[in-house]
């Protein structure tokens, strides 16, 4: 006995096809705006606090360079201690992600504005 996939449901099917129209494109587009904009907030907030910052304007993805010569884990811990905030350590991309940060946007913008506030505060 073995399964078989007989391809994507139906329902899945018509969610995917929903995007096609003009409730679909609106409601996709306002998501991408709306992260787009939490993204901006990290980026600019991040840059105020004084780190090098990447990313953030093509993707909902900001990448810090830890200070000095802390490490990705070593500043995710002094992060979370200093101002309870939560990211990706870089080198959980790999080896060429050490030395690097990964803020996402994907949250509501109440959160990322306090989030910001907390980070400008603890550095």
């Amino acid at each position: 006995q073995c399964t078989k996939f007989n391809g994507a449901s139906y329902i899945s099917q018509r969610g995917a096809a929903a995007i096609y129209t003009p409730e679909g494109r609106r409601q996709a587009t306002d998501a991408v705006e709306y992260y787009m904009e939490n993204a901006r907030v990290l980026r600019e907030g991040l840059i105020e606090a004084g780190f090098e910052v990447f990313g953030g304007v093509d993707a909902p993805y900001v990448w810090i360079k830890t200070p000095g010569e802390m490490t990705s884990w070593e500043f995710f811990d002094l992060l979370l201690e200093k101002a309870n905030v939560a990211g990706t350590p870089g080198s959980g991309f790999g080896p060429a992600g050490e030395g690097y940060f990964r803020l996402t946007a994907f949250n509501t913008h109440e959160n990322t504005v306090r989030a910001i506030g907390r980070i400008k505060k603890a550095f």
